[in-house]
């Protein structure tokens, strides 16, 4: 899974801008947590390449980049979950899930 690293708050601007033309994924990971660690690893076992070709997917250490994980939660209004995934469209976020809902074959229902 080829993941763009989310380190910056002027990222989150970039994000919203690009959800205009194409949908992203935001994974919000603890690299404390196990759980986190768990579904991080079956997500990038399951994840195909091909088939989500039109996915931006973007990847948040949120105990490194605390700042921008609050961020997140204010300006797409969720609240803060780890692990936890959303999805961005037309500058919003139109799904969003944590812990065992992070699942591919449910990603890939909201995402194609």
């Amino acid at each position: 899974m080829k993941w763009n690293e989310l380190t910056e708050l002027q990222q989150l601007e970039e994000i919203k801008a690009i959800s205009s033309q194409q949908k992203v994924l935001i994974f919000k990971h603890s690299t404390s947590c196990a759980t986190s660690r768990g579904v991080l690893k079956a997500l990038e076992r399951d994840w195909d390449e091909a088939e989500m070709a039109h996915i931006q997917a973007y990847f948040l250490d949120l105990k490194t980049y605390r700042e921008v994980s609050n961020k997140i939660a204010e300006m797409f209004g969720v609240v803060h979950q780890s692990p936890q995934v959303l999805l961005i469209e037309g500058e919003q976020a139109t799904y969003n899930a944590s812990h065992g809902l992070i699942d591919y074959d449910i990603l890939k229902g909201v995402l194609l």
